[in-house]
Order: structure tokens, then sequence, then C-alpha cells
């Protein structure tokens, strides 16, 4: 569950990048019963997936060069431009400068030094997301990377992140992040390190969003007969809930899961 939204180093905006929004929005109106509401006309197609009026995450047209359809995760930051900075220092790369979009606020796009995507908003006008961890809305995200020991010293030096790893058996280390001095009681996300054969494949880092959702297995059912495809089907995690890794038709990849009752 995410417990930092509203504090600098969380998670508080979500956007996907696709080659065809109104295939999209049927995919996810369809999955999850989302409802699109556009930005207007000079947002560029760009608008907003909401539950019952109140924004869980945004969808919008791909717009850097080469790029694939993706969720795309944004940080909560208080300086935009310093942050930045802090990614070059920490060796990571600034695929899009900070910019100011209308008068909502200020975001930049980023790179991790493992390969991942990532983006950071500067609110102003516009907070973040309106509602998460209710059904059908953001309730954790995780990074898969090819270098975990790299990542997390990254994340540790430019989003002042406190981290603790949790041995899921002889050869896998999950690592729970969440914001500098919350303690076990914040924390919005985990880390681990991508399989040797995983790489082999040709598998890159990548941050995923997970959706609460009702029931797993009937979500998973629904996504693949609009198009999706499975590439963990559902499993029972214990203590964690029953979840389940797709990729939208455009292979963009999201996470459900059924949360295990407290």
């Amino acid at each position: 569950m995410l417990t930092s939204t509203n504090v600098p180093g969380g998670p508080n905006w979500l956007d996907l990048g696709t080659p065809d929004i109104d295939a999209a929005v049927a995919f996810y109106e369809g999955t999850f019963g989302w409802q699109f509401r556009s930005a207007g006309p000079e947002a560029g197609g760009y608008g907003f997936l909401q539950k019952d009026g109140k924004t869980l995450a945004a969808l919008g047209p791909l717009t850097e060069e080469g790029a694939s359809s993706a969720w795309t995760v944004y940080f909560r930051t208080l300086d935009a431009d310093a942050t930045a900075k802090a990614v070059e220092q920490a060796g990571g790369t600034v695929r899009l400068p900070p910019m100011q979009v209308f008068t909502a606020g200020r975001m930049a796009g980023f790179t991790d030094p493992t390969g991942a995507e990532f983006a950071v908003w500067e609110p102003q006008d516009t907070d973040g997301l309106e509602v998460v961890n209710e059904p059908r809305t953001l309730s954790w995200i995780e990074l898969y990377t090819t270098d975990a020991a790299a990542a997390k010293d990254f994340y540790r030096s430019v989003l002042s992140w406190d981290m603790r790893d949790m041995p899921m058996g002889p050869d896998i280390v999950y690592t729970i992040a969440g914001p500098a001095g919350g303690g076990e009681s914040t924390m919005h996300g985990g880390i681990m390190q991508l399989p040797a054969e995983h790489m082999q494949r040709g598998s890159t880092s990548e941050w995923h969003p997970y959706f609460e959702v009702e029931d797993c297995d009937t979500v998973v059912a629904r996504a693949q007969e609009l198009g999706a495809t499975v590439i963990i089907p559902a499993v029972d995690a214990e203590g964690v809930g029953r979840l389940a890794m797709l990729l939208d038709p455009f292979g963009a990849p999201f996470a459900v899961i059924t949360s295990a009752t407290p």
C-alpha cells in the first residue's frame, strides 16, 4: 500500500505513454472501468484517467523519439531543477529537462544508472493523484533492475529514500523503499534484482505500477479478452495477496493485486 504520496520522494503522479490513445482508453476502460477526461486541445491528446470523478492516472501520446508504450512513475519534488542536478551527479541521465506544465506544476524526466525511466513532479496548481489504494487505483510501485545495488544507491542519493532489505529466499532480496525519516509505517515501493536468466533474455530495468482490484483472476481474464498478454499468471504471495503481471495491447507492463486482508 502507498503511504507516502504527499511527501518529497513519494510517488505523486502516474501516466501512460501510448501510440494509440483511443485504443488504450478503450482497453483500460474495459479492464478497470476507468473514465477518460481530456485535458483540452492545448494538451496534445493528454488527459486524465478517473474513477468516480477523481484522477488516478493520466494518459497521452508518445512524445520522445524511439519511445515505446510504458507507464511512467513520478516522484514528488520541491525543486525539479535541484533534482535534475542530483540525478546527473549520481550517474543518471536527464532525458527531459525541467519544464513548466501550464500552471499545474513543473516536471522532468530521467533515466537511472541501470536504465529505468522515471520522472518528478513539482506541484503548483495540481498537487498529484487524487485517489490511491482504493480498488481500481494505484496501490504500489516496483522497480525490476539489472543492478539492485546501484539502483538503491542512486535513489537514496537523489530522492533521500530510506530502504530495508527483506530476504525472500536463499538468492532473492526484496528491498522496501520509503521517504526519508518515515520509518516502517511509510513506504511506497519495492526494488528487486532481475535474475541473470532474465537479463540474458534482454530484460531491462523498469518501474511497474500495481493497481488494486477486488478480484485478481477476474481482472486478468477481462484484460486478456481485451488484448493483454499475461507475463506472470495470478499467484498467491503469502501475507501480500494475489497478484499478476501483464502487458497491455501496446506492450506497457503493469500489475494487478488483490491485497491480503490485514
